[in-house]
């Protein structure tokens, strides 16, 4: 098929433009490690968590750089200082033992970092099906308390964590959600809530 220019500028501007992390939280720091991304390529290794998509990363640091766990570092495309590039997307399986110990807890600091965007979901969470609504997927949300969510929301919306967990006695919100995503990185749900895929 021959596309003209214009042509291709139009279907540029069809498809929605490619969404990449800028930043990502270190789960694990492997000095001299092997890529499960890339067969044959050895270096500093760095298993991370993006900051916006959740999405595990296999990232390759520069030579000489110490990393921290749970360290915020730019991966974006400019404005790195201790990665050379992101080697490519991780499964929860390739995490070594260290990045899964991590996960839970950095995906929490994560959530408490952009309360506003996850209080956001207990506002506007749908039924998926006739039977099973979405705010039901979060773990330690039953029936009961999915009927007390949608009506404290009805009145008014949440606007922080702290304010949804007086309003309805759920306990730690951000805890919660911290747990669906890593059971939507392990791969251990079909409906993926917050997990960008």
């Amino acid at each position: 098929m021959n596309l003209e220019a214009g042509d291709e500028q139009m279907m540029n501007a069809v498809l929605p433009p490619k969404k990449y992390e800028e930043y990502a939280f270190v789960l694990d720091f492997i000095p001299r490690g092997k890529s499960a991304v890339i067969k044959g390529r050895e270096g500093p290794i760095v298993q991370a968590i993006g900051e916006e998509r959740l999405t595990l990363l296999e990232l390759l640091a520069m030579n000489d750089v110490i990393f921290e766990l749970a360290e915020r570092v730019c991966i974006g495309k400019e404005g790195r200082t201790k990665v050379v590039s992101v080697l490519g997307k991780l499964n929860y399986e390739e995490l070594t033992n260290q990045a899964r110990n991590e996960v839970l807890e950095v995906v929490e600091g994560i959530i408490k970092n952009n309360e506003k965007r996850y209080v956001s979901y207990f506002n506007e969470l749908q039924p998926i099906t006739p039977r099973l609504h979405a705010l039901e997927l979060i773990p330690g949300i039953g029936k009961t308390f999915m009927r007390t969510i949608i009506d404290a929301r009805e009145k008014k919306p949440f606007e922080t964590f702290d304010d949804l967990q007086q309003r309805v006695g759920l306990r730690d919100p951000a805890k919660l959600i911290a747990k669906r995503v890593v059971e939507e990185l392990s791969g251990g749900s079909r409906v993926s809530l917050f997990v960008k895929k």
